[in-house]
């Protein structure tokens, strides 16, 4: 029996394939994990010799590549191990899933009909090792571009105009600028492409058994997608490579049901027939789907680098920073945007004013008075995107530049209150405005430290959640399986509200906003005065 919308049996498959594993799980109709698993590409696959998951090139070290084979070979793996966890692949009703965001697969000639005829009686790997046009991908850690960017700005008036248009100004990572330059350097390879993918819509073609289009959300990463009428911009195209939208082919919205699954996995593995492939999208527009994020919401992951995630609805340009097609809703946007100083920075402040103790570091921070006595800070170990800054720099009540301060309260408290102050300061600079309904949502290391996420709350004026939710951006493409398999019947708020709701943590004090807007204010002065004089 094939599953149906009213189906409590059915389940639904999500896929992420990362830089370093493929991981997949199967959830219930009430989206509860029943099934995971992963394959780890360096010592599950030793044959394709990759470290990180990725391969180097010592004559041209900004390169980076994966081999497409091993991702192939992956998810012949993958599968076989949930067999032999017990999945009955009968109960799938439909599959979806994320990838790494940028990276790009080039299809030979002949590849979308070796697609749709696949030997059910053979391996993935087998039947698609010679269809590849480049055997190479290039993925997002690759910085070998700086020549093609320069190429995609100026053919539409530069960085602020190519921002404008497709979300990011140009940048190195970008599968525009890679497309562009295997265009240039290899066009015997180029010409001997059918189709292009990013890593998402391969992962999806693979399931589809033919050529599956690029999503909009992971469409936006690629510095070719006009945001705004979702469509390509042809002076882009142009500027890349001829013949690229046939290339391409025609991006969708991220939650599009794509088509029943290919008979090659009915009849190899035991699917049902009427299995459904949602269209695949980025890691990163997948993570906001899995975390659960709803409009005015904000996610705050407190890492090595801290990265937010911003629901918009109309955004602003900006240079720095990322905006991509909404996975959720077609009119709408989300915003990334990464700042490099985060947990090493706060480490190396509690290291050297707290003896090294998270308990003393709170306890200072606890110590001292939201607005820190009009002290304020900005501390950078690496040069910082937003802004592009580095060292440490210290600014008393009257905005006199200090080589430091008296007491250690003062240190650990300029620190946090900086970094949050930074965050909210940007984030509005990318069109989020924060209203009654805004929660902040916080994952990573430092979200399991309360007094640090108070001055969050206080900073943002909104209350603060943690979410338990781990491998979002695996979930995510479950979550989205189904939300794409029931269309039209259910809402995404409708089919989720079966989930636990991230627990509330911190609430803002009552002062909070007259504390901290001006002082975002003096922010934006510091750092224009600080920029000037670089």
């Amino acid at each position: 029996m094939s599953a149906t919308s009213t189906d409590t049996t059915a389940t639904y498959l999500g896929l992420d394939l990362s830089t370093q594993q493929l991981k997949a799980v199967i959830v219930n109709d009430d989206l509860m994990v029943l099934h995971e698993t992963n394959v780890q590409f360096d010592n599950d696959l030793p044959e394709f010799r990759t470290y990180g998951g990725i391969l180097q090139n010592k004559e041209e070290p900004h390169l980076r590549v994966a081999p497409t084979l091993m991702w192939v070979k992956a998810l012949d793996m993958i599968l076989d191990k949930l067999r032999v966890c017990g999945v009955d692949f009968g109960k799938v009703a439909a599959i979806s899933g994320s990838a790494q965001q940028h990276g790009t697969i080039y299809w030979g000639k002949g590849s979308g009909d070796q697609l749709r005829n696949f030997d059910p009686d053979k391996f993935l790997h087998e039947q698609l090792a010679t269809f590849f046009s480049i055997g190479l991908s290039p993925v997002w850690m690759d910085s070998s571009t700086a020549e093609q960017c320069r190429i995609l700005e100026d053919a539409v008036g530069g960085p602020q105009k190519l921002a404008e248009l497709t979300g990011s100004r140009a940048y190195e990572r970008f599968s525009g600028a890679q497309i562009a330059k295997i265009a240039r350097y290899k066009p015997d390879a180029y010409a001997n492409t059918e189709r292009i993918s990013l890593v998402s819509s391969f992962a999806a073609s693979l399931f589809l058994g033919d050529f599956a289009p690029i999503d909009w959300s992971d469409g936006s990463g690629m510095n070719l997608l006009d945001i705004r009428s979702k469509d390509w911009c042809d002076h882009l195209l142009e500027a890349c490579a001829t013949g690229l939208r046939g290339r391409l082919g025609s991006p969708v919205p991220s939650r599009t049901d794509l088509g029943q699954i290919s008979k090659y996995f009915v009849e190899r593995f035991g699917f049902d027939e009427k299995c459904r492939i949602v269209a695949f999208t980025g890691d990163n527009p997948s993570s906001l789907i899995g975390m659960g994020l709803k409009r005015g919401d904000v996610a705050c992951s407190l890492g090595t680098s801290d990265t937010l995630f911003l629901w918009l609805e109309e955004p602003k340009t900006a240079t720095n920073g990322h905006v991509f097609c909404n996975p959720l809703e077609n009119e709408a946007y989300m915003a990334l945007l990464c700042f490099k100083n985060g947990s090493l920075t706060r480490e190396r402040i509690r290291d050297s004013n707290a003896e090294g103790s998270w308990q003393l570091f709170n306890e200072l921070l606890e110590s001292t008075p939201r607005g820190n006595f009009g002290n304020m800070g900005l501390y950078y170990d690496a040069q910082e995107i937003l802004p592009s800054l580095n060292g440490d720099h210290r600014f008393n009540k009257a905005n006199d530049q200090v080589s430091r301060y008296t007491s250690m309260e003062v240190e650990v408290r300029a620190l946090i209150e900086g970094q949050f102050i930074a965050r909210r300061a940007h984030a509005e600079d990318f069109g989020f405005t924060i209203g009654p309904e805004t929660r902040i949502i916080a994952t990573g290391g430092a979200s399991n430290n309360k007094a640090i996420l108070q001055v969050l709350a206080d900073v943002f004026n909104s209350p603060v959640y943690v979410s338990a939710i781990a491998n979002s951006a695996m979930l995510g493409g479950a979550y989205q399986a189904k939300h794409g398999f029931l269309q039209g019947k259910k809402t995404f708020q409708e089919i989720t509200n079966c989930l636990p709701e991230p627990k509330l943590l911190c609430e803002p004090y009552k002062d909070a906003k007259f504390v901290y807007e001006p002082m975002i204010v003096r922010y934006r002065k510091i750092v224009k005065g600080l920029l000037g004089r670089e």
